[in-house]
């Protein structure tokens, strides 16, 4: 009996063991990245809808569906190129025209490279620029021609062995667009910081919290304040086989002002929900 109940420890022991080393931090907190790159030579199939509702007055619902392969050519380093669907349908908002629309919208280049490893530092560090060209314009689904990028520095650590998970991203991304219509440009940007953390409650399977607090700007510089919001929602993570995953993630605007509108939130800059569901495929 007593050998018995030493070998079910030392079985449930190696499973917590292989449960820490599965884990990537990648997607772990929703919107907000972990800092974990996958393993050199490793492929990774992922598709995220990211889905925006709600504006002052009317209805609006605005839908993005990417998809991308992430490759890891050299240590430390991933590299992903994807495409992306957009997806509009707004009625009665005040100074959007009503549309139902859906179209081939984006080609991106997401690229990663870690500077600290969180296994051998006191937390990680990955820095991140991801360019895209888009058809669509994010807010109005106005036919556009726009370019711009996301610009991160991601930091997370591991607070609890195997159990609690933090992190923490600093963005800004600026954008010019030109409208097909009228062939003018517009320039705007963004930046943004956001916190979450993550509690393992059974191996692989992780739910958590996350705040984001973004500013827009008019313009590519950061003098110009076209409004502000703060974001709150719950996240989770479930790693359900050895190559798959999914990751979710809602938030809901609790604060925030735009300059153009007297309203409590910003809904001209950014919507009253914001959603993502993410799925990956390793091989």
């Amino acid at each position: 009996m007593k050998k018995t109940a030493l070998a079910l420890a030392g079985l449930l022991g190696a499973t917590t063991v292989a449960t820490a080393e599965e884990l990537e931090t990648t997607h772990l907190f929703g919107f907000t990245l972990g800092t974990d790159v996958n393993a050199i030579g490793e492929r990774e199939a992922e598709s995220e809808t990211t889905g925006r509702f709600g504006k002052r007055g009317g209805s609006y619902t605005a839908l993005a569906q990417a998809f991308g392969v992430k490759f890891i050519p050299f240590q430390d380093f991933s590299i992903e190129p994807g495409v992306g669907l957009a997806y509009h349908n707004i009625v009665g908002v005040s100074g959007l025209d009503d549309r139902r629309r859906g179209a081939f919208d984006t080609v991106w280049l997401e690229i990663r490279y870690r500077l600290l490893n969180r296994e051998h530092a006191p937390f990680g560090l990955t820095l991140g620029a991801d360019p895209h060209w888009g058809r669509v314009d994010d807010v109005s689904g106005e036919p556009v021609d726009r370019l711009g990028a996301d610009l991160l520095v991601i930091l997370d650590k591991e607070l609890l062995s195997e159990r609690m998970f933090g992190a923490v991203n600093l963005v800004y991304q600026p954008e010019g667009s030109r409208s097909r219509d009228t062939r003018t440009w517009e320039r705007h940007s963004t930046l943004g910081i956001s916190s979450a953390l993550n509690v393992q409650l059974q191996p692989l399977l992780l739910v958590g919290a996350e705040a984001r607090y973004l500013r827009a700007y008019d313009g590519l510089g950061l003098t110009s304040l076209s409004g502000h919001a703060l974001f709150v929602g719950p996240t989770f993570y479930w790693r359900f086989s050895k190559c798959c995953w999914t990751a979710a993630a809602w938030s809901t605007q609790v604060a925030g002002r735009s300059v153009h509108d007297a309203g409590s939130l910003d809904l001209a800059n950014f919507e009253r929900h914001q959603a993502k569901l993410r799925f990956g495929y390793n091989f």
